[in-house]
């Protein structure tokens, strides 16, 4: 492969086409939805198993930790496979009604990748999840770059965007941000730097390059001023910044009490942030959006000890909820960080790297191996059930894709469908 961009000429869609992949109020385009938001007032079964509300199941071609996404009537999943003698990635798109494959398209893999070993083994070489704005499909591979997709596989262009590798050799594990015309890329891991693609053509808009961006794995997010003005925010370990999206620029920072790797990704509540992450050094922190410079001192509302180390938390009603790396659910209050609760919910050994979703008022936690755990906003942990599907003992590390009231889910074996039957 060429590691300079390539475009390849597309064949004309036909109308009727074109009206199917129209991005529509039920898509889930991205990580964790519509702008990040976690969020669905979609009503989905609170219990299932492999004998009830389980509507369909797909084996897939490979594993991963990247979360489905819904586009129109498909549904649409990355994946890897590795072994001693071979080293593929894969795309696979299901109708998200019957769960029937319509296409599995395998990238070209012909550029060396961080050795399976260490913390790669817990997450895999498809990590990223894709993001859509209804009529391409934007998939991020690490080393191997970001590919445009139509919405039947054939690819329009891959662009690298480098092809480093941190002192960890983690691998990649950020998902790509679409606003307006650009893709946004984190390429901390590959490049030390934030990468804007035009969605057309793959060709880079801008480049803001930083150091201090390694070990940083969160989704970069917009955030839109009162003055109309946007930002794109992003954390990384001890500060999280906000640039300007027409050119990249950085707009102001603030320090956090981060450090070290940072995986979640900043939580968009109207101008008000909220980010989390650090390990070992661990923490969370509030700060108004806009301004210019360091805004440590004007900025920050709060800052907290309390932190999740790998989930994205989901806000409700003033308030934080996730379920960490170490098996405890957690609550804080959004408006001065401080914990409502902390409990242990018996999970054990690395349990949870999903970020949780609220879904018609309850919260959906996925669990590694311990099932998906449903359980209430408020003032203590309520927990409503724990939904384990037999058969498959595969880790579970992506978060929930909600459509017209079904929950998508996947593991490193399936891809599973649930709703009422």
């Amino acid at each position: 492969m060429n590691k300079k961009t390539f475009l390849l000429i597309a064949l004309p869609m036909t109308f009727v086409l074109w009206i199917s992949n129209s991005a529509s109020a039920q898509d889930w385009p991205g990580f964790l939805g519509e702008n990040g938001a976690a969020r669905s007032a979609d009503k989905v079964p609170t219990t299932w198993n492999e004998n009830e509300n389980l509507l369909w199941k797909l084996e897939l071609p490979g594993s991963g930790s990247s979360s489905p996404v819904v586009v129109g009537d498909r549904v649409f999943v990355t994946c890897f496979n590795e072994s001693k003698k071979s080293f593929s990635r894969f795309v696979v798109c299901a109708d998200k009604k019957t769960g029937q494959q319509l296409w599995s398209k395998e990238v070209p893999v012909d550029y060396l990748e961080d050795s399976y070993r260490g913390y790669i083994q817990e997450h895999g070489y498809a990590s990223n999840t894709p993001v859509s704005d209804g009529e391409m499909l934007y998939v991020f591979f690490g080393k191997g770059g970001v590919y445009a997709l139509d919405l039947e596989g054939n690819i329009k262009w891959n662009t690298i965007v480098g092809e480093q590798s941190s002192n960890r050799q983690w691998g990649s594990g950020a998902s790509l941000l679409l606003h307006k015309n650009i893709v946004v890329v984190n390429a901390s891991d590959e490049a030390r730097a934030i990468i804007a693609l035009d969605k057309s053509t793959g060709k880079e808009v801008w480049r803001s390059d930083s150091g201090a961006i390694d070990l940083a794995y969160g989704t970069p997010r917009v955030v839109e001023l009162s003055d109309g003005t946007k930002e794109i925010v992003f954390s990384s370990a001890a500060k999280i910044w906000a640039m300007d999206p027409a050119n990249g620029k950085m707009k102001w920072s603030a320090k956090t009490p981060t450090a070290g790797t940072v995986s979640p990704s900043v939580i968009v509540d109207g101008e008000t942030l909220y980010s989390f992450g650090g390990y070992r050094s661990v923490g969370s922190i509030s700060v108004k959006a806009g301004g210019t410079g360091d805004v440590s001192d004007s900025n920050v509302n709060w800052v907290s000890r309390t932190s999740s180390y790998v989930a994205t938390p989901v806000l409700h009603d003033g308030k934080l909820y996730w379920i960490d790396d170490h098996g405890l659910a957690y609550s804080s209050n959004a408006a001065d960080g401080e914990t409502v609760y902390r409990q242990r919910v018996g999970l054990t050994g690395r349990p949870v790297y999903a970020s949780p979703v609220l879904i018609d008022g309850k919260i959906y936690a996925v669990t590694r191996r311990a099932g998906t755990i449903v359980y209430q906003p408020g003032a203590e942990y309520v927990e409503i059930a724990r939904n384990k599907i037999a058969g498959d003992e595969t880790d579970f590390n992506a978060s929930p894709a909600v459509s017209e009231n079904r929950l998508y889910l996947r593991s490193n074996k399936a891809l599973y469908c649930v709703g009422e039957k």
